[in-house]
């Protein structure tokens, strides 16, 4: 994107516009307290060479999956990307869709997204799937929004160990709509307590939530946890990590109401974070109170197949009163790559991701495990990411690791726990597992 200045006339000419004189009078309502009140400390003007040789300079300090050889889990995961995808979702007609309102000239784009919906059905094995949601915190907290909107009641109960930036998300959520906050169900040996979370329930609960795998790692009894659910009456919502359903049983077979996920793992790379993609899955009977947009699929007066936005139950196209959510998009492109991700690999492909993943993450666990000083914290069973009990504290661990160009793991001391967590993806050879049993047990 260009850089366009605007001329001293210019601004005049738009403050003019809006009824005021000067830039201090446009901002008057922000506290001066809060302005910046010193001119920016900006290096003097370069010109277009220098300045893209420093750019590549400070670029040239970043470390990335590419470079080091990453154990990094706890939401975003280093899985092997085929160069189809890049290929296809760079297509000029994909990267320039944006919402697809008028239908006749969005065909393509509208294919795309009802492709995804469909395939996302299948593997969460639910009846209904939205666009997209921002990511899967949102996806997540609006799904707990739609339980209470289902039921009228007011109160959600988390069975195990939530992601807690997903559980910060969820809180504000609640918060902001007025909402009571959320209720933390018992965690015994890395997982949540059957027994505790069915004293926990009683008729005000609109939702009990779940993430599968858990924070941890862990895997829930999640058979358990929905069956409680719904003796009391409560919606059964499941954060699934979509990549663990290619061994793990899904959703919709063991009774969820909503299933949501975030959908990083198919098909988009982990960029610092971001764009990601919110999943959004429910039950058919629940399909009129789901957030954001629905694709569907129709005959046009020829006959011929056409997709149209069917489902739209936000601000933009109801009232606000009326409005399931003030979502206003859709992440398209990053939906996009999950369903050419997924078609690429197909369900043997994905199965075998999972397989490779989940095989050599207990590779892994098991020679960490031997290694004196070390150990596994938690007995439960689980997919591919663990904690690690480390003789030195896993932040020591981590700077160490970095020197022999691994990012050994996430340090859980920055979210309030204890422990390495540990993720192993279908990426990781055995010379490389191998290689950081070898590294740790020399800290050991």
């Amino acid at each position: 994107m260009p850089f366009i200045v605007n001329t001293d006339a210019d601004r005049e000419s738009m403050l003019h516009a809006t009824g005021v004189f000067s830039f201090d009078e446009l901002i008057v309502d922000i506290p001066r307290e809060v302005r910046l009140n010193k001119a920016l400390e900006l290096a003097p003007a370069a010109d277009e060479m220098d300045v893209r040789a420093m750019l590549e300079s400070m670029a040239a300090a970043n470390r990335s999956t590419a470079d080091y050889v990453s154990f990094l889990g706890g939401g975003a995961y280093d899985h092997f990307l085929p160069s189809a995808i890049k290929a296809i979702v760079s297509r000029s007609e994909f990267y320039t869709a944006y919402t697809p309102y008028q239908a006749e000239v969005s065909q393509g784009t509208l294919q795309a997204i009802y492709e995804y919906q469909s395939l996302i059905c299948r593997l969460y094995g639910m009846d209904v799937t939205n666009a997209s949601m921002y990511d899967g915190a949102t996806a997540l907290a609006e799904a707990v929004l739609m339980a209470m909107n289902v039921n009228g009641r007011q109160k959600v109960v988390v069975a195990g160990r939530l992601h807690p930036w997903n559980s910060s998300v969820l809180k504000t959520y609640l918060e902001a709509s007025g909402h009571s906050a959320v209720v933390q169900n018992a965690v015994e040996d890395g997982v949540g307590s059957v027994d505790a979370l069915r004293a926990l329930m009683d008729e005000t609960v609109a939702a009990v939530v779940v993430q599968q795998p858990n924070f941890y790692g862990c895997l829930e009894d999640v058979a358990s946890i929905g069956r409680i659910a719904h003796e009391h009456g409560a919606l059964f919502i499941v954060s699934a990590n979509p990549v663990s359903l290619g061994v793990l049983e899904a959703p919709g077979a063991y009774g969820a109401d909503i299933a949501v996920g975030e959908g990083q793992p198919l098909g988009s790379s982990q960029s610092f974070g971001g764009p990601y993609l919110g999943i959004f899955s429910v039950r058919q009977e629940l399909v009129r109170k789901l957030p954001g947009r629905l694709v569907g699929m129709t005959k046009d007066s020829n006959g011929q197949d056409g997709f149209i936005l069917t489902l739209q139950t936000r601000e933009q196209h109801i009232r606000r009163e009326k409005a399931t959510s003030n979502i206003c998009s859709n992440q398209a492109l990053n939906a996009l790559q999950a369903a050419v991700y997924l078609s690429l690999l197909g369900k043997q492909g994905l199965s075998e991701v999972a397989g490779q993943s989940l095989s050599r993450a207990h590779y892994l666990a098991g020679r960490i495990a031997a290694i004196p000083g070390f150990s596994i914290r938690y007995n439960a069973p689980f997919f591919n990411e663990f904690v690690v009990n480390t003789p030195i504290a896993p932040s020591e661990v981590v700077r160490q690791m970095l020197e022999k160009k691994v990012f050994a793991g996430c340090d859980l001391r920055e979210f309030g726990d204890e422990g390495l967590l540990v993720a192993v993806t279908e990426k990781r050879t055995k010379a490389q597992l191998d290689m950081f049993a070898d590294a740790l047990g020399e800290l050991g």
